[in-house]
């Protein structure tokens, strides 16, 4: 019997979490879809103002209520980051009883909000009882800027929310070091579609074991379709060398297509570590073995024809 789905959405205000939980649990038919900041309502009406002053503020001005602000001297990054926290703190406890229920009655649910901090809550122990996906959507600067402001005039939000941009963008930064330091995937939300992509490749985990046989310059090739263009994965590379009767594995999660270019980049920019993979790749004769995933079997078959297309798989009657 399958697990029931927990899917977890996290990023600072103005990211796009909201539009990217909606489309994906229309994507997979969860009715169940909460925010967080509705829970953090509920906390405030048991707690009050005199014993969680951090809760009643936002998440972004939480800071100003911390009574040992000056031991963070003129690390704002760090006094920001430390309200956050504490505001986050309080409305965790809540988030755990909302899955902890989700779970016991088997029903599928999104949550997503600012409160969904990587460290803070634990996702472990509902593991063995839920298919339980954790996300951290991130944007570059400037676009987070203008995705703010809009998300602000929206709701009629302008003026004195406008101001706290900076904050945002500081708890941005800590929830995808959080995200990064904890393990937990870390999406760079440019566009609706392909953020949606990768996030069902990561759920759904819709993969096929196929044997390559392509050089490292050819590498960029192999990403560039699998990650780009079908929103894929590629994971755990195996190389076949000489003279051992197992192959050698390597343990790889790749999903993000700036990751892999950076990579890439890497190699060109530092011809001793593309030459030892290029040794690496030639004893293997260029054959290597790896898992690539789609978000959905019709994806995960074009990927294929495409990459044979492209003469990147190997054929042993070749």
């Amino acid at each position: 019997m399958r697990k029931p789905y927990v899917i977890l959405i996290g990023s600072a205000s103005g990211i796009g979490k909201s539009t990217i939980a909606s489309e994906l649990a229309k994507e997979l038919g969860i009715k169940h879809l909460l925010e967080t900041d509705f829970i953090r309502e509920i906390v405030r009406g048991i707690i009050g103002p005199d014993y969680a002053p951090a809760l009643h503020k936002s998440s972004y001005n939480a800071y100003t209520t911390l009574r040992d602000k000056q031991r963070y001297g003129d690390n704002t990054e760090s006094l920001i980051d430390a309200g956050f926290e504490e505001h986050a703190s309080f409305v965790i406890p809540a988030i755990e009883r909302v899955i902890k229920r989700a779970v016991d009655d088997f029903n599928d649910v999104v949550i997503e909000g600012v409160h969904l901090v990587p460290g803070l809550l634990n996702i472990e122990k509902f593991r063995n009882d839920a298919s339980i996906h954790f996300f951290v959507l991130t944007a570059d600067e400037e676009v987070h800027k203008e995705r703010f402001v809009r998300r602000a005039m929206k709701i009629k939000r302008g003026g004195k929310h406008l101001d706290y941009f900076k904050e945002n963008r500081i708890i941005n930064n800590y929830l995808v070091q959080q995200a990064f330091e904890h393990r937990v995937p870390m999406i760079n939300n440019l566009d609706i579609n392909d953020t949606k992509k990768r996030m069902l490749t990561l759920i759904k985990e819709i993969c096929k074991e196929m044997i390559f046989r392509h050089s490292v310059d050819q590498l960029e090739v192999e990403t560039d379709i699998i990650l780009n263009k079908y929103g894929g994965r590629i994971m755990d590379v195996s190389y076949f060398l000489p003279g051992f009767g197992e192959p050698l594995k390597r343990k790889v999660n790749v999903y993000d297509p700036v990751e892999a270019k950076r990579f890439i980049n890497l190699l060109e920019e530092n011809p001793k570590r593309k030459k030892d993979l290029e040794g690496l790749y030639g004893l293997s004769g260029n054959i290597h073995r790896h898992k690539i995933c789609a978000p959905d079997k019709k994806s995960l078959d074009a990927m294929i024809k495409e990459l044979d297309e492209k003469g990147l798989l190997y054929h042993s009657d070749k």
